[in-house]
Order: C-alpha cells, then sequence, then structure tokens
C-alpha cells in the first residue's frame, strides 16, 4: 500500500498508480539479481518506483519553471514559512491540497516532504538544476499554503 501511495501522490491518477506500481514490481524482481545491500530493500523498492513515476511524468511532459540562480531561492523570513501545516488541518487535508499544485510543484514537494530526498538528490532524479528544485518547493509551500486557506475560507463561509 505505501508503495501504491507513493505512485498516486507521484502521478494523481488511480489506474496510472497502479500500472507503475505494477510495472515497479516486475522491475523489482528482474532487477533482483542486481540489488548490491547497500541500502534497504524497501528503499531500493522505493527508488525503482520513484524513477519510474518520474520516468511517467517525464513522457506525459512534466515542466518545472526554470529559474536563473541567483533568483531561484526565495528567503523565508523568520518565523513565517515551515513545513507544518497551518493550525486546525489534518494531515489528510494537507494530502488531498498537495494533489492540486501544478505538477512541477507537486512532484518536488512530494520528493522532499513525503520521500525525504534532498535538493540535491531531487535535481539529479528530475535533471534539473538544485536551484530549481527549491524555488519549486519554496513556490508549492506558498501555493499549497493559499490552497488551504481558500479552503478552509471557503469552508467557513458556508
Amino acid at each position: 500500500r505505501a508503495m501504491y501511495n507513493v505512485c498516486l501522490r507521484m502521478v494523481r491518477n488511480e489506474q496510472d498508480a497502479e500500472d507503475l506500481l505494477q510495472n515497479s514490481f516486475i522491475d523489482v524482481f528482474s532487477k533482483l539479481h542486481t540489488f548490491r545491500f547497500q541500502s534497504s530493500v524497501g528503499a531500493w523498492i522505493k527508488r525503482i518506483t520513484v524513477n519510474n513515476c518520474i520516468n511517467h511524468l517525464k513522457r506525459n511532459r512534466l515542466f518545472f519553471e526554470e529559474l536563473e540562480e541567483r533568483h531561484a531561492e526565495v528567503p523565508a523570513k523568520a518565523g513565517q514559512e515551515t513545513d507544518e501545516p497551518p493550525p486546525g488541518l489534518d494531515v489528510e487535508t494537507v494530502r488531498k491540497a498537495v494533489q492540486y499544485l501544478p505538477d512541477g510543484y507537486r512532484v518536488v514537494f512530494t520528493l522532499y516532504l513525503f520521500e525525504g530526498y534532498d535538493h540535491k538528490e531531487i535535481a539529479s532524479i528530475l535533471e534539473i538544476t538544485e536551484a530549481t528544485s527549491k524555488s519549486q518547493y519554496s513556490r508549492a509551500r506558498k501555493k499549497l499554503r493559499e490552497l488551504l486557506e481558500s479552503n478552509r475560507l471557503g469552508m467557513s463561509g458556508k
């Protein structure tokens, strides 16, 4: 179930997630002889799954907003930006809101926050610059806050 959730967070489509999961396990079994015991089996399976999802997204033209290095990092103001959701929101509400992020934002946000990759790893995996990864993550956080706030206002306005 965990690997299915990885796929679903990445591609936002249940049927694609199921197909990618199945393909990932086929890859796992066909590449089992290449496993080097340098990480846990679970981490190795997750890496194969994430790579399959990324390849799927690339085939479907996932785009990232490329930025010049000097403009890429959006510095957080003290106490303003955190990875914590605004008070009063549960994790499930945040996970649902993530699905409404633009593809580039969602993929970087998911890889960084949910899957635990750092920006250097994300840049390598997605073939983007580290600065682009950081800016996509920062913009994803800002957009997510806007989505959560508008959702909260919409709910309280009824």
